[in-house]
């Protein structure tokens, strides 16, 4: 078996680099387009779009390059994990194994704000094992069917096994935790969460319901907001775990950077810029064509 990292997004953690990635939606044409996009990464979302497992398989597979399998081996160009839509509170595992059994390298759960809720949303990412054997903590609670996954990620079964942990507790491991921190009581115990629980791979702060938490909605420039995502932010630091921005745009990237986030997560862009110059050229403006609105989608 090969030891090639199949995981793009932590293959850039490893190297020490910030990993790029985007929402989702979950359609075979959104899965194409973003197979070919500049990310490390994409997130499946979920969460606030419907829960549909077999769209889910769908795009996966449409993700799928023969050409680049054949030039660059196994490793998916684009990773895909996904954001499930129980809450931390909700200790839900079904989700995070429906969608790891689909083949998805690794789960986002919202709205986590305990050492309870942690230890439960890595331990549902993980398959049973014996007790006294290494990294046995958090005990394994992902439930064992893994051929679908095993042969989207091009491998047979106890190949499978074996890479199907979660990193960094399991340096082998190809799977992703990440939780989201949206709520006070969230920071209040963020600390505790990150020095008891192993097998997070990165926190993702939620600034639309930490705003809301705080009394300022999408406000992200408020005083109040930024400095509860420092604290993140320094928390995570204090730890060594990525942190993650969900809201990277191309006024703020260079300040997230430079303060230490490291999964930076953009709106898909669509560009009309031929449209735009071609219809100036002709006398218009450019905001005729796109409408004189935005292009990206948020999720």
């Amino acid at each position: 078996m090969s030891d090639t990292r199949l995981n793009s997004i932590i293959r850039a953690f490893e190297a020490g680099k910030p990993a790029f990635a985007a929402f989702a939606k979950l359609d075979k044409q959104t899965a194409m387009d973003m197979s070919d996009a500049p990310y490390d990464g994409i997130v499946f979302e979920m969460e606030h779009n419907p829960y549909d497992v077999s769209a889910l398989g769908d795009a996966l597979q449409y993700m799928l390059n023969r050409k680049q399998i054949a030039e660059g081996g196994l490793a998916p160009r684009v990773t895909p994990i996904a954001r499930i839509p129980a809450n931390g509170a909700e200790m839900n595992q079904a989700f995070a194994k429906q969608v790891l059994d689909r083949g998805c390298y690794g789960v986002v759960w919202p709205h986590v704000a305990t050492v309870a809720q942690a230890y439960n949303a890595v331990a549902a990412c993980r398959y049973a094992r014996p007790k006294g054997a290494p990294l046995y903590e958090p005990k394994g609670l992902r439930g064992d069917g893994p051929a679908t996954a095993a042969r989207y990620w091009g491998l047979d079964l106890q190949q499978y096994y074996a890479k199907a942990d979660v990193w960094p507790l399991a340096p082998h491991g190809e799977i992703l935790v990440g939780l989201m921190c949206e709520s006070p009581e969230a920071i209040d115990n963020l600390d505790d969460i990150l020095a008891n629980v192993p097998g997070i791979g990165f926190i993702l702060i939620g600034e639309g319901d930490l705003s809301q938490a705080l009394g300022h909605p999408r406000q992200y420039e408020h005083p109040e907001v930024l400095d509860a995502m420092r604290r993140i932010v320094a928390t995570c630091h204090k730890h060594k775990v990525v942190v993650g921005n969900p809201h990277v745009t191309a006024k703020n990237h260079k300040r997230l950077m430079d303060e230490g986030y490291r999964f930076l997560m953009a709106a898909p862009q669509r560009s009309y810029g031929v449209v735009s110059l071609a219809r100036e050229a002709a006398g218009g403006s450019a905001a005729a064509a796109t409408g004189g609105a935005s292009n990206s989608t948020s999720y």
